[in-house]
């Protein structure tokens, strides 16, 4: 399977250490499916940092070759409350990190108010169940792939 990524930079070798915390399944290094969803995550970067360029750089990764090997890999194929609540647990500041011990984590992406609406959950404004619908993707559903350990990032081939 082809994965994307987008950046300002092309990315020779994945590396954890300049991977952010807090993110929807943690620190790691993060992929999609989509092309077009790198290609715009590329441009967002850009934007956001002031340098460099758009960039995706494509990887191959044979998931069954992985969970052969007995990675750890869990996978959310839609959006549901378990989903939502590991979202909230990773992306809260005030949980240990990291809070799960999986290689790498397959699942939808959440749309960009993710630290607003899991703020309206937390201060008890809206319900789990609304949570879910709130985190939505404007754009339908769009899978990210999560690589958090060097073993798991040794299964991705840059082409």
């Amino acid at each position: 399977m082809r994965l994307y990524h987008g950046s300002n930079v092309t990315i020779e070798r994945p590396d954890l250490s300049r991977s952010k915390p807090f993110k929807d399944f943690g620190r790691g290094f993060y992929l999609s499916h989509d092309p077009a969803q790198a290609q715009e995550r590329a441009a967002q970067v850009v934007d956001l940092l002031k340098q460099g360029s758009p960039s995706v750089t494509v990887f191959e990764w044979n998931e069954d070759d992985a969970i052969a090997d007995g990675l750890k890999i869990k996978r959310f194929d839609d959006y549901c409350e378990e989903w939502a609540e590991f979202v909230l647990k990773n992306r809260d500041r005030h949980q240990p990190q990291p809070v799960h011990d999986y290689d790498i984590v397959v699942g939808p992406i959440a749309d960009d108010g993710v630290t607003f609406q899991l703020r309206r959950y937390t201060d008890g404004i809206i319900t789990m169940r609304q949570l879910v619908e709130e985190l939505r993707y404007a754009k339908g559903l769009t899978i990210q792939y999560f690589f958090g350990t060097d073993r798991a990032l040794s299964y991705l081939s840059r082409i």
